[in-house]
């Protein structure tokens, strides 16, 4: 029975797993956008939500909690500095999924994962 077994294997060990999601969360809350395969994608919501969330919360505890995911400092400190009081008002729901297309060498669907709210265009570029 798979009571409870809520996240995906992604055909990995748990250490590879991990590894690939604090990579993969690093790299969203770095550049604001990504793009993955669907099921990586699904599995990425979880934890990005999960670490603006600590970002929110914005004391010791939850720096030292992200830290422990986010192996970069400079990450984190955007994550607590920028991210965290962009989404301030809104309850959840921080990273959208949007289904792109079809990659040609293994026909693998793919994802693009962003953060809701981010800066697009001119103003991005203008930083």
């Amino acid at each position: 029975m798979r009571h409870r077994k809520r996240h995906g294997k992604l055909n990995r060990t748990s250490a590879h797993r991990k590894a690939l999601m604090r990579n993969m969360v690093t790299s969203l809350l770095d550049h604001e956008l990504i793009e993955t395969t669907d099921a990586k994608a699904k599995e990425l919501r979880r934890v990005a939500d999960r670490m603006i969330t600590l970002g929110k919360r914005g004391d010791l505890h939850a720096r030292r909690q992200a830290l422990s995911i986010i192996k970069d400092k400079r990450v984190t400190a955007k994550l607590f500095d920028e991210l965290a009081p962009r989404y301030k008002e809104r309850p959840g729901g921080y990273t959208r999924v949007l289904k792109t297309r079809v990659r040609v060498g293994d026909a693998a669907a793919m994802s693009i994962v962003e953060l809701v709210d981010r800066e697009t265009g001119a103003a991005a570029s203008a930083e």
